[in-house]
């Protein structure tokens, strides 16, 4: 009788060892998915992404730059063929930023998106695209 009430005992000892793990198992997972669905979890995944941050703020800085000495060159009454110039300039570099900017998008941003099926990502992709293709 004894070795039934043990074997009884160990099963049913068992059990409990197991559920509480798998129990453990499944809140770890609920508490992981709550941090990754939270607005801090999804910025950090965001950041993530972006390769080129570093590159683009510092084409954003020297392009500000060089539109303050345009600014400069108008109200020193500079020629304003030298001007122009100067402004076509700025105006190729925001593009070439807008192009990287674009390009990290698409290969981070948007790849991941379709994993997900984000389609309100996709279709303010393509919105951000018609504006700055004009």
């Amino acid at each position: 009788m004894e070795n039934i009430l043990k074997e009884s005992t160990d099963k049913d000892e068992q059990y409990w060892i197991n559920f509480l793990e798998r129990k453990k198992k499944y809140m770890e997972k609920k508490e992981k998915e709550a941090i990754e669905n939270s607005d801090e979890g999804k910025m950090k995944k965001k950041e993530n992404l972006h390769t080129q941050t570093k590159n683009v703020v510092n084409r954003i800085s020297r392009a500000a730059g060089h539109l303050n000495s345009i600014k400069k060159m108008v109200e020193e009454g500079r020629d304003c063929s030298e001007v122009l110039i100067q402004l076509s300039a700025v105006r190729a570099a925001i593009n070439s930023i807008g192009k990287i900017v674009l390009k990290d998008h698409m290969e981070h941003c948007i790849v991941q998106a379709v994993k997900d099926g984000d389609n309100e990502a996709i279709d303010n992709f393509e919105k951000a695209i018609e504006k700055f293709l004009k």
